[in-house]
């Protein structure tokens, strides 16, 4: 495992292209700004926030890069696949494709809404975009230490159904790497603690008042969204740890595997 700082060089990406799944707001919104920023064409994916992916977009292309924006059910098979079938046609192939959009914490939502998004969904995106993802393309995997070190650090209770649904979509993601490997296409994982200002901390929050502040004291500090995507972003880039794990910031808290 690795912990490295996050540098994406002024046109690094410059002919590549990009998908950052849930980009429309949050992490998925600074990270595909950071790779545009890098010279990505890049292919913002949102649920519902067409006018926030919309407002993103027109942004992006400011920088002089290729902006396309695909609103898409992850959890739909053919939404996944219509998404995959307009990345072919505006760009042809993939080099670039972040697994940045999970959830589970939401009201109203099946029971097993979170092994859907968090673990089904991550694999269905995965194998659809494969016809397009050639070699070297890189494929990035986000995640939290609360999931990532579930089998080995209890969680708070609110978010412990979604961190073993988001481990269980780890290791999904995990046992497709030999096949990814034959095909040249590199794989890692980027697990972060607690985000200050993400919906996921605002829904635990809510069901347990003071629980991302106790997260705080324990850590010594939390990543905010900017700072968190900037390392999603550089993941896109750096050299791919021999694990295929890099971890950000502290780790301290957490029981190794």
């Amino acid at each position: 495992m690795t912990e490295t700082s996050p540098t994406l060089p002024a046109g690094s990406l410059s002919g590549k292209t990009a998908l950052v799944t849930g980009s429309s707001r949050g992490i998925g919104a600074d990270t595909v700004r950071y790779l545009a920023e890098a010279g990505a064409n890049v292919v913002i994916n949102y649920r519902n926030k067409a006018p926030r992916a919309e407002k993103l977009a027109t942004e992006l292309r400011a920088l002089g890069v290729e902006v396309l924006v695909v609103g898409a059910d992850l959890t739909d098979p053919e939404s996944v696949q219509a998404m995959f079938d307009e990345v072919a046609r505006a760009f042809g192939g993939l080099d670039i494709l972040v697994l940045n959009a999970s959830g589970g914490m939401e009201s109203g939502m099946a029971e097993d809404y979170a092994l859907q998004l968090n673990r089904d969904a991550q694999v269905r995106v995965l194998e659809t975009a494969m016809p397009l993802l050639g070699e070297g393309s890189r494929v990035v995997f986000v995640t939290s230490h609360q999931a990532h070190f579930i089998r080995t650090t209890a969680t708070m209770p609110e978010y412990e159904p979604v961190a073993l649904s988001k481990r269980a979509g780890e290791d999904a993601l995990r046992d497709r790497i030999p096949a990814l490997a034959e095909r040249g296409i590199e794989f890692v994982v980027v697990s972060g603690d607690m985000i200050e200002g993400t919906i996921t901390a605002t829904l635990l929050e809510r069901a347990n008042p003071g629980a991302i502040a106790a997260r705080r004291d324990d850590a010594g500090k939390l990543y905010n969204v900017s700072e968190f995507a900037a390392e999603v972003a550089s993941a896109a880039l750096d050299p791919v740890p021999a694990d295929n794990t890099r971890l950000v910031g502290d780790t301290s808290s957490f029981a190794g595997e």
